[in-house]
């Protein structure tokens, strides 16, 4: 029977299920991240979870998730190892293992600052930066009048398609969660063709918007207005920093800078698909 003198790097990995949800929450919480438990069971249905259990059975020690989009594209997220092991060697062991599972998938992630020298020992490259906002939306500049309304259970299929197209890769085991996941689902329509939609999913005492996928930025920028009339909760959502007007327009509207992460990839020079189009991801665990 394994001990708590156990090698550290001799522990196993092992997939994840959604048994796993609260462990996974325990680590975030005694990270002095939020729990999210919301996030981790979207992540761990959609996704693939690997985990180091604590031989002393104190819960798990390190976990991440791994959202796979086919041969062409893997996302990492939600990589954590308990405080109490920290800098031994573990996160990289864990890295390294998703690594080798992958095979020669391309691999993307966002990073914090913290985060990212690892990550580029492990052969991981910048190619984009996102940034966190977050806050009470406050209407002081409107948004364009462009139609808005609640998504129905026949829009799937365009949002799949219009999906497709703009992140460049079938995510259909996703985006089909987000009615269910989601508190609202809004779609953009010009002439009976969806042009964007977005969704406002629950985390913790905040409504983050993800994924914002639009047209243009005015589309973007009315999707998020009709999102916000419908909370009274504080907003976050991560733009990609290319989109210069939107993030200036949300924060003229109350929402202010939190944090950076560095979007990066290991073997492929950038993310696929149409970043002009593509303005917030669903999770940063998840692309």
């Amino acid at each position: 029977m394994p001990t708590s003198t156990a090698p550290l790097d001799h522990l196993p990995i092992r997939s994840l299920t959604s048994g796993d949800l609260i462990g996974c929450a325990d680590l975030s919480e005694d990270r002095g991240w939020p729990r999210e438990e919301h996030k981790w069971g979207l992540l761990l249905a959609a996704g693939t979870g690997y985990g180091i259990d604590d031989p002393a059975g104190k819960g798990l020690i390190a976990a991440c998730v791994v959202t796979s989009y086919g041969p062409g594209l893997a996302a990492i997220g939600m990589v954590l190892v308990a405080e109490r092991h920290a800098r031994q060697g573990i996160g990289r062991r864990l890295m390294r293992h998703v690594i080798s599972q992958a095979g020669d998938t391309p691999l993307t992630l966002h990073a914090t600052p913290n985060g990212q020298p690892l990550y580029e020992q492990l052969g991981f490259v910048e190619t984009g930066r996102a940034e966190m906002v977050r806050g009470h939306f406050t209407l002081r500049e409107p948004a364009p009048q462009i139609p808005t309304r609640p998504a129905i259970a026949e829009d799937l299929q365009p949002i799949l398609r219009l999906d497709t197209e703009i992140f460049g890769l079938d995510r259909t085991h996703v985006i089909a969660r987000l009615p269910a996941f989601a508190d609202q689902l809004r779609v953009a329509e010009e002439n009976g063709e969806i042009t964007g939609y977005a969704a406002a999913w629950p985390n913790m005492d905040t409504h983050v918007i993800g994924p914002l996928i639009a047209r243009d930025a005015g589309t973007a920028q009315a999707l998020v207005a009709s999102l916000a009339t419908a909370t009274d909760r504080p907003l976050r959502t991560d733009i990609d920093v290319r989109h210069e007007s939107l993030l200036s327009w949300l924060k003229t509207n109350g929402l202010a800078p939190i944090a950076f992460n560095a979007v990066m990839t290991r073997s492929l020079p950038g993310l696929p698909g149409d970043w002009s189009r593509r303005f917030a991801p669903l999770t940063v665990a998840a692309g």
